[in-house]
């Protein structure tokens, strides 16, 4: 697949979802952007709740299951990574934490909380966004588990912040799409008998 065609792909499914969550927010009179702000506060929680995925995926080499789940990544996107720029890496974090976070901890968590109390809301809505991202099972125990974190950090603050777990959700996954990236390229150079970058 294309480069272009990826993003437009991306960019569509990311959308879909967008569409989605405002659909559903309408129909049960959730309003994600109720809960939106954004002020300095929001960034440093979202940095400091960053920090922890960011140790799971330097440490992941260790535990054999992640492990393999980095080497799925690397082999199914890592070419198409590596031929994008940083700016593309950055639009598709944003576009993915953006989207799915208004949907899965914007509408359905506050739906379900509201229906069943808040440990069913983080419960329910970290189980469809598992489901959502079923590659292998592992990957979508790992994504339930993000999920189930990300529903906790809308509470880091002393108010109820969707930008948290937006903010967290996007430098995750830009820093997880560039380390994919990165790590084909230095596989690469292996391949061709070079030495790895510093």
């Amino acid at each position: 697949m294309s480069k272009s065609r990826f993003l437009l792909m991306a960019t569509l499914f990311e959308g879909g979802l967008w569409i989605l969550a405002e659909g559903i927010g309408s129909f049960l009179h959730i309003d994600p952007m109720s809960e939106l702000s954004a002020n300095p506060d929001a960034l440093l929680y979202a940095l400091g709740g960053t920090l922890p995925l960011y140790l799971i995926l330097l440490l992941g080499d260790r535990l054999p299951s992640l492990a393999a789940l980095k080497n799925l990544l690397v082999d199914r996107l890592g070419k198409l990574l590596a031929t994008m720029s940083r700016l593309e890496i950055l639009y598709l974090g944003f576009l993915a934490g953006t989207t799915e976070e208004f949907l899965f901890r914007g509408v359905l968590q506050p739906w379900f909380e509201r229906e069943w109390g808040w440990i069913s809301g983080i419960f329910l809505s970290n189980l469809i966004f598992a489901l959502v991202h079923w590659v292998t099972p592992t990957y979508a125990l790992v994504a339930g588990l993000i999920g189930g974190y990300l529903g906790l950090s809308l509470d880091f603050g002393p108010d109820r912040n969707l930008a948290i777990p937006i903010l967290i959700h996007s430098l995750y996954d830009i820093i997880a799409l560039q380390s994919v990236a990165n790590l084909w390229r230095t596989l690469e150079l292996a391949r061709k008998g070079y030495p790895p970058p510093p």
